[in-house]
């Protein structure tokens, strides 16, 4: 499970011309999914992101986490995540978990953002052409795979 995270002022999803998600301060995370990722893979990944300090103090320093702040969280599946460049200039999505498997953890993987968090997070659509609009903050953003915690 690859999750790229971007502390953002603001963002937002659009599907269709409506606005599905829509927050201020707080994080962007863009979520893909491979075949071998599992609940374990979500757990270790939601206490990181909900632990990552990496919103300013008062001294205006890195150390503070998105449960200090209190931000919002919007959670976007983005299979891209997982393209393969080796071979030629059309990317291969061929690691990319199919939705029969990816559905399923990416729902528990907000679900289990929700419970670190204590609060309802708010997401884009599996599968859905999205339009996500942000404004980065820093800029920061962290990218961070399950399968390179050790």
């Amino acid at each position: 499970m690859k999750v790229v995270i971007q502390r953002v002022t603001k963002a937002s999803v659009t599907i269709d011309g409506n606005k599905v998600a829509n927050i201020n301060n707080g994080l962007l995370i863009l979520l893909g999914i491979v075949n071998e990722d599992t609940q374990e893979d979500i757990n270790w990944l939601s206490r990181k992101i909900v632990g990552l300090r990496i919103f300013n103090d008062e001294a205006g320093v890195m150390n503070t986490s998105i449960l200090n702040t209190k931000g919002d969280v919007i959670v976007v599946s983005q299979f891209t995540l997982h393209a393969s460049t080796k071979k030629g200039n059309r990317p291969s999505y061929i690691k990319a978990a199919k939705p029969d498997v990816a559905i399923p953890l990416y729902k528990n993987f907000i679900q289990q953002i929700e419970h670190d968090l204590g609060k309802k997070v708010q997401t884009g659509e599996f599968g859905a052409d999205m339009k996500v609009e942000l404004l980065n903050d820093g800029p920061v953003t962290i990218i961070i795979d399950s399968k390179n915690k050790e």
